[in-house]
Order: structure tokens, then C-alpha cells, then sequence
């Protein structure tokens, strides 16, 4: 399940950077598209299932406020930003170095007990983003998309961070739709639902690169998003928690980082030089060591 969900998660990256490329959804709107669809979807299942489950405690709001504008909000329309100026797989490996900074946040502010391998951990994440960044070549990654997806790293480890404590008090898919919604309400006050872009879902796009001859309808795009992209695997990790700690689901989950790169690679081209992928693997490795760190 971890793995299946980690493979449709990578899939999704290449989508998603189709509908930004190829259509005229901006970023911002198709965040807003992919967390209203995916809350309403969740909701009605709970509002079927298990209405009592959404019951909101007073002491509750200002964290599920917070949580779902940093936790969902922020970090999908950050990594929208990052896919569109970065390769798929450069974005979400610079994301991914969230667990280090889980893990000092969890040593320096929380006062945990922490393993030393952080620092090895921290080290690795470094030298291995020196190098895909390859700092030293006169054409360098784009200083926006990087930046996107850095503060994505952040607001990911907020999401693992707030989330761990919150899931003492709560199921974690209940506090999922319930973030959703936040985000859904953040949305919708920021850019306001009547001035949404509908004539963009019929356009008819280019699945470009490999596919360059295949053409499909925006709509069809962002249903395969919200359902295949987002719903389901976000479904598959909860279920794969039942069965594996929380550490080997988070560390199976890089593979998606691996896969997205792989996806990218097959689908739209989008080819890493040896130093890149050599420098990914490093990251990985820091970022496995902080996972384990905790």
C-alpha cells in the first residue's frame, strides 16, 4: 500500500505539471481545485460512514485553522510552483528533505531524544543539494522554483510535525477532510469561487513530451488529480500505517521521489545529469538517516 501509494503520487507530479504547462489553470487555482474536490469527496464518505467523526472540539479550531492552511494549503500550492520552474523529480526531492528538518525541529526545539546521526543526516542533505543544484555550472536551477519548493519542505515538516500531535486527539483521516476544508475555506475567500476559470477544464491539451501526439480534456486531467493523485493515496498510507510503524511507511514513501524522477524522465523528457542523480541518492541517504533518527 505505502508503495502504491508513493507510485501514484509520482504519476501525479507529471500530471499536474501537464494541466500547469499545457492549460491556463494557474497554480493557485488548481490548488484550489485539488483540495475542494478531494474535501468534498472525504466528506461525503465521513457525512455516509461516520458523521460523528467530524465533530470539532472548541480547542480544536484554531489547530485544524492552522494545520490546514500550512499543512495542505501552503505546501500543495508551493510544490504546484516548484513543478512548474523545476524537473518533477528535482522539486520533490528538494521537498523531501522535510524529515531533517522534522527531526531538528524535534531535537533543538522539542527537547527529544535524537540519535547524533541527525547531524551525519543534516550533512548529507547539504552536499547531496550542492550537487544537485550543481552550484559551480554557469546555468543553475531557477532561483523561484527552488525557493518554492524549500518553503514546501517547510510546510511539510510542519504538516508531519502538527500532525503527530494532532493524531493523538484524532483519527488521522477525519483530521485530513477537516484540514481540507480549512484550506477549502482559505481558498475560497482568496480567490473567490465566481471567478473561477471553468472554461479552462474543456480545453482539449497535449499530453506533451512522449505523448505530444495524445491530446485530453483538461477536466479528465484534474478528475485523474483529485481521484488517482491525491484521494487514493492519501487513502493507501493511512492503511498502510495499520500494518507498519509510522518511520518505515514515511522512508517507503521516498520512493516517490525516485519514481516521479523516473515518470518525468519517460514521459516529458525531463532527463538529470549523473552528478544530479548522484546527488539525489545523498539526499535520500540524509534524509533516511534523519527518519531513523527519532
Amino acid at each position: 500500500m505505502a508503495l502504491a501509494a508513493a507510485a501514484l503520487f509520482a504519476v501525479n507530479g507529471t500530471v499536474s505539471k501537464v494541466i500547469l504547462t499545457g492549460g491556463e489553470l494557474t497554480a493557485l487555482r488548481l490548488t484550489q481545485l485539488r483540495a475542494t474536490a478531494a474535501f468534498l469527496l472525504l466528506l461525503g464518505f465521513f457525512l455516509v460512514v461516520a458523521p460523528a467523526r467530524l465533530r470539532v472540539r472548541r480547542d480544536e479550531v484554531a489547530l485544524l485553522l492552522f494545520y490546514g492552511v500550512v499543512g495542505f494549503a501552503a505546501v500543495q500550492w508551493l510544490y504546484f510552483l516548484a513543478i512548474e520552474r523545476l524537473p518533477v523529480g528535482i522539486a520533490l526531492l528538494l521537498q523531501f528533505t522535510a524529515p531533517v528538518l522534522v527531526a531538528l525541529w524535534a531535537r533543538l526545539a522539542w527537547h527529544e531524544p535524537v540519535r547524533a546521526r541527525v547531524w551525519l543526516s543534516l550533512s548529507l542533505a547539504l552536499a547531496g543539494l550542492v550537487l544537485v543544484a550543481e552550484v559551480w555550472e554557469d546555468v543553475r536551477l531557477g532561483a523561484g522554483g527552488v525557493t518554492a519548493a524549500l518553503l514546501a519542505a517547510a510546510g511539510l515538516a510542519t504538516y508531519f510535525l502538527v500532525g503527530e500531535r494532532a493524531t493523538e486527539r484524532r483519527d488521522a483521516l477525519s483530521l485530513t477532510c477537516l484540514a481540507l476544508g480549512a484550506a477549502t475555506g482559505l481558498w475560497a475567500i482568496v480567490q473567490p469561487w465566481w471567478g473561477f476559470p471553468f472554461g479552462a477544464l474543456d480545453e482539449v491539451v497535449s499530453l506533451q513530451g512522449a505523448l505530444d501526439s495524445t491530446t485530453a480534456p483538461v477536466w479528465l486531467l484534474c478528475l485523474s488529480m483529485v481521484s488517482l493523485g491525491t484521494v487514493a493515496p492519501f487513502a493507501l498510507s493511512l492503511g498502510a500505517l495499520r500494518h507498519l510503524p509510522a518511520t518505515r511507511v514515511s522512508i517507503v514513501a521516498m520512493t516517490e521521489v525516485v519514481l516521479a524522477a523516473v515518470v518525468a524522465w519517460i514521459w516529458l523528457g525531463e532527463a538529470l545529469s549523473a552528478v544530479q542523480l548522484l546527488g539525489g541518492g545523498v539526499v535520500l541517504l540524509g534524509v533516511i538517516l534523519a527518519q531513523t533518527s527519532r
